[in-house]
C-alpha cells in the first residue's frame, strides 16, 4: 500500500476511493505519528483541519484517531477552514506538528494529505523523506485504532476557529488605511476554505465587498478551484458588473491565490510577485531576501538588483521556499501558481494574507491594478507570461524534459537557445530575455509548459512552437 503514497510538492494526494481510502489515510497516519515522536515540543498534540471535499472531515477524523491512539491529544478543527490557519495554530501553540486533509487546487476527484511541521509550514523534503521511510518500515504493520471513546484518547471535542490568527494578519499590514480605503472589492472563494472570510474581516469597514461562490461545494461548481484562468471568468465578469476596483480569489485550501484588476483582467502570478515585492520594500520598509522558484519571472531579479536584495531560486512547490525561510529572513517568496509567503509571518503561502497585502499595495499607492503593473513596466521592463497544462503520459512527458536536457537545438520558434537550465524540467533560454519552460509532474500525467517574454506576441509564439513540439514528440513514438 505505501506505494501509492507518494508525497509530491506539497503532501500526498490521490483519487478517492482509488488510491486515496480511509487504509491509506490511516497508514499515512501513522507514519507522520512515528516522526511527530520525534519532534521535541512544549505541548504533545497534533492539529488537524480539512477543507470542503467528498469525505474530507471523515478522513480527518481517521487521521485523528490514529494520532490519538499514539498517544497525541488532539486538535480537530469543526467546519472546512484554510490551510495556512492550520499552520499558524501549529506554530502559535508550539505542537508537534499539524495535517491537513485536502487537494488543493486538485480536481473534485482528488483529495490529500499535508503534513505541517512545529514552525508552521509544510514539511520539508527532509521530514518528507522521514515519513516516507516510515512508510517502508509500516506497510503490512499493524495500525493503532483507537475506539470511538474520544475521552480514552485524548480526542478533545472539535474546537472553533480563534481570533488570534485574524489579529496577526492586521497587524501585519495597514489595517486602518485599509479600513478607510473605500475599496469596492469582490471575493471569490471557488467553493472552497476561503469560504466568506475576507468579507467578515472586512465587514466594519469603509470597504464594499461582495463574495460569489462562498457557499462550499465538495464539486467546486464543475471546476477544478484554481485561481487563475479560465476558472476566475466568474471572478471577472463580477467585477466588470460591479465596478469593482480589484477581485480577489482563493484556491480550495485558500493557501493560493488569485487576482482581477479594475477591467476584470487577470494579474498574472509573475506580475503580482513582482508588485508585492516592490511595496513590501518601498511602501512597508521590510528588508529581506527573495525566494522565487523556477518558473517565475525575471522581474524578479532585477527589482531586487536594484533594492540591494539577495535572491533564491528554487525547484518548484513551496516547500523549498518555505525551508529557506527556515535558515534565512525572507522578505518575500513566491511561486507561479498562486503561492506566496513571508518570513514575519509564516514560512507558509497564505492566500488569505497575500489577498490583504494586496489591498494593502492598493490603498498606499491610491492607484489601480492596471496603473501599478504599467509603473513597474516602465521601470523595470515589459514581460507577458503563459502557462499550459498538456495531458500526456508521465514517460512520455518525463521523455519530452529529458530530450532538452540531453539534445538541445540551437535554435527554437525563431529564437537562438542561449541556455538549458536543469534545476527542476528543462528551462530554455531564448534570446530576446525569454524563456520556456517544460516540467512533468511526478504523481499525475500532466506536463506543464511554461513561458515569459517581452511581449504577449511572442508568448504565444514560443509556447505556440512548445505545445507543437510536445505534439511531434509524443506522438513520435521514438522515446
Amino acid at each position: 500500500m505505501s506505494s501509492a503514497i507518494k508525497f509530491g510538492t506539497d503532501g500526498w494526494r490521490g483519487i478517492i476511493a482509488d488510491t486515496f481510502t480511509f487504509e491509506n489515510v490511516r497508514l499515512a497516519a501513522q507514519s507522520t505519528a512515528e516522526y511527530f515522536k520525534t519532534v521535541p515540543a512544549t505541548e504533545p498534540a497534533v492539529f488537524i483541519g480539512y477543507d470542503v471535499r467528498f469525505l474530507s472531515r471523515k478522513f480527518a477524523t481517521i487521521a485523528a484517531e490514529v494520532m490519538a491512539a499514539n498517544g497525541f491529544q488532539v486538535l480537530l478543527m469543526d467546519r472546512p477552514y484554510p490551510t495556512p490557519y492550520v499552520s499558524f495554530e501549529v506554530r502559535r501553540r508550539k505542537l508537534v506538528g499539524g495535517v491537513m486533509i485536502t487537494a488543493s487546487h486538485n480536481p473534485p476527484t482528488f483529495n490529500g494529505f499535508k503534513v505541517k511541521a512545529h514552525f508552521g509550514g509544510s514539511a520539508t523534503p527532509a521530514i518528507t523523506a522521514q515519513i516516507e521511510k516510515n512508510l517502508e518500515l509500516r506497510d503490512g504493520g499493524r495500525i493503532p485504532k483507537s475506539p470511538l471513546n474520544n475521552s480514552e484518547f485524548g480526542l478533545r471535542p472539535s474546537i472553533q476557529p480563534e481570533r488570534y490568527y485574524f489579529d496577526h494578519l492586521k497587524a501585519l499590514v495597514d489595517w486602518d488605511r485599509i479600513a478607510n480605503s473605500k475599496l469596492k472589492i469582490v471575493v471569490d472563494s471557488m467553493h472552497g476554505c476561503g469560504g466568506y472570510i475576507l468579507e467578515e474581516m472586512l465587514r466594519d469597514t469603509s470597504c464594499s465587498v461582495e463574495t460569489i461562490r462562498g457557499n462550499p461545494d465538495p464539486l467546486f461548481g464543475g471546476i477544478n478551484p484554481e485561481p487563475m484562468m479560465p476558472q476566475l471568468e466568474p471572478l471577472a465578469a463580477m467585477v466588470r458588473k460591479t465596478g469593482g476596483h480589484i477581485g480577489l480569489a482563493t484556491d480550495g485550501d485558500a493557501d493560493r491565490l488569485g487576482i482581477v484588476d479594475e477591467r476584470g483582467e487577470y494579474v498574472n502570478t509573475l506580475q503580482l510577485l513582482s508588485l508585492l515585492l516592490i511595496h513590501v520594500y518601498r511602501n512597508k520598509s521590510w528588508r529581506g531576501a527573495v525566494a522565487r522558484t523556477y518558473s517565475q519571472s525575471q522581474l524578479i531579479p532585477r527589482i531586487a538588483s536594484k533594492f540591494g536584495l539577495t535572491v533564491y531560486e528554487c525547484p518548484i512547490g513551496f516547500k523549498n521556499i518555505g525551508e529557506l525561510m527556515l535558515e534565512n529572513e525572507i522578505l518575500i517568496g513566491g511561486e507561479e501558481s498562486g503561492g506566496i509567503g513571508l518570513s514575519r509571518h509564516l514560512p507558509e503561502r497564505d492566500g488569505i494574507f497575500v489577498n490583504l497585502l494586496m489591498l494593502d499595495l492598493l490603498a498606499a499607492s491610491g492607484k489601480t491594478c492596471t496603473e501599478l503593473v504599467r509603473d513597474m513596466w516602465r521601470e523595470f521592463g515589459e514581460f507577458h507570461f503563459d502557462r499550459r497544462d498538456l495531458h500526456v503520459p508521465i514517460q512520455a512527458g518525463q521523455a519530452v524534459v529529458a530530450k532538452w536536457k540531453m539534445d538541445p537545438p540551437a535554435s527554437f520558434a525563431g529564437r537562438k537557445v542561449r541556455d538549458v537550465g536543469k534545476l527542476d524540467g528543462s528551462k530554455i533560454f531564448l534570446e530576446n530575455d525569454s524563456w520556456i519552460l517544460f516540467r512533468q509532474s511526478g504523481t499525475e500525467p500532466l506536463l506543464r509548459v511554461y513561458c515569459e517574454a517581452p511581449t504577449q506576441a511572442a508568448v504565444d509564439e514560443i509556447i505556440g512552437a512548445g505545445l507543437k513540439f510536445v505534439e511531434q514528440f509524443t506522438s513520435s513514438g521514438v522515446h
